[in-house]
């Protein structure tokens, strides 16, 4: 598994830690920017982190803003792209369970560095329910979309 990564400014400081959180425990990292504070526009970011994980079925990602929701927001225009904004592990556990995401969308200014770290780990390491009632409700999701 590959985790691709990306932030805005407002998340690039949580982004630094998260990506050594993640290479500390032999996992490959892919970056996709951004790479310093200087402001830059999160949906180009998002959009790269995206498409990476909807060609490569088995990869996941982490985008980071300031608050998590624009990236969610612009996370989930893209198809095959299921993303969740998590505050709390149970929420990291359950949105990898019950709606099979596959980006994690946190707030850089919003969560400090050991909860985001314990988010993530809890995120990678839930698998997909093969509950009926998700299924159906995954399935009726991934047929809403439209390619953007």
């Amino acid at each position: 598994m590959k985790i691709v990564i990306g932030s805005d400014h407002g998340g690039y400081e949580l982004k630094k830690i998260i990506k050594k959180h993640l290479i500390n425990q032999n996992i490959t990292v892919d970056d996709k920017g951004c790479y310093s504070t200087d402001s830059v526009d999160y949906p180009e970011i998002a959009q790269a982190v995206c498409n990476s994980v909807a060609e490569e079925k088995n990869n996941l990602g982490i985008l980071i803003c300031g608050t998590g929701i624009g990236m969610s927001i612009a996370a989930n225009k893209i198809k095959g792209i299921r993303a969740g904004l998590c505050h709390t592990e149970i929420e990291a556990k359950l949105t990898r369970q019950h709606n099979h995401a596959n980006v994690l969308c946190l707030g850089g200014r919003i969560i400090g560095t050991e909860l985001a770290k314990s988010i993530v780990d809890k995120f990678i390491i839930t698998e997909y329910s093969k509950d009926k009632r998700h299924l159906h409700r995954v399935s009726m999701l991934d047929n809403s979309e439209v390619k953007c």
